[in-house]
């Protein structure tokens, strides 16, 4: 089971988000959705910032955000030092990506949803 920080979690079911909450649950994972304006999302504690994980074993933070937003969370990522960053499709960050793989994380632009349902992740 991995613990899997989900950035962007949305409350929205029609949101890519939402689906890979409810996707990691039901493939065995532990999601931890991150959304700074949320409580709960699917019945899960919401965090409202990578910044209150810190200290905690997360394996994987999975990215929802664009650019704009996920740049600002750079120092948070290295202090947190997953084992991987996932960026999905439209939240790529290329910057961002050759900083965390400078600092030993490992980051792939790819589709949690995908990853999961083909038996990639």
């Amino acid at each position: 089971m991995e613990v899997v920080a989900v950035v962007g979690a949305s409350k929205d079911p029609s949101r890519y988000s939402y689906k890979a909450l409810e996707m990691l649950v039901n493939h065995g994972h532990k999601p931890i959705p991150v959304n700074p304006h949320e409580e709960h999302i699917q019945g899960l504690r919401v965090v409202h910032g990578l910044r209150d994980l810190i200290g905690q074993k997360i394996d994987t933070v999975t990215i929802y955000v664009n650019p704009s937003i996920s740049s600002l969370l750079e120092t948070d990522l290295i202090t947190l030092r997953p084992r991987r960053v996932i960026f999905n499709p439209g939240a790529e960050n290329q910057k961002l990506s050759e900083v965390l793989l400078k600092n030993g994380v490992k980051t792939e632009n790819a589709c949690t949803l995908v990853l999961l349902q083909t038996g990639q992740y």
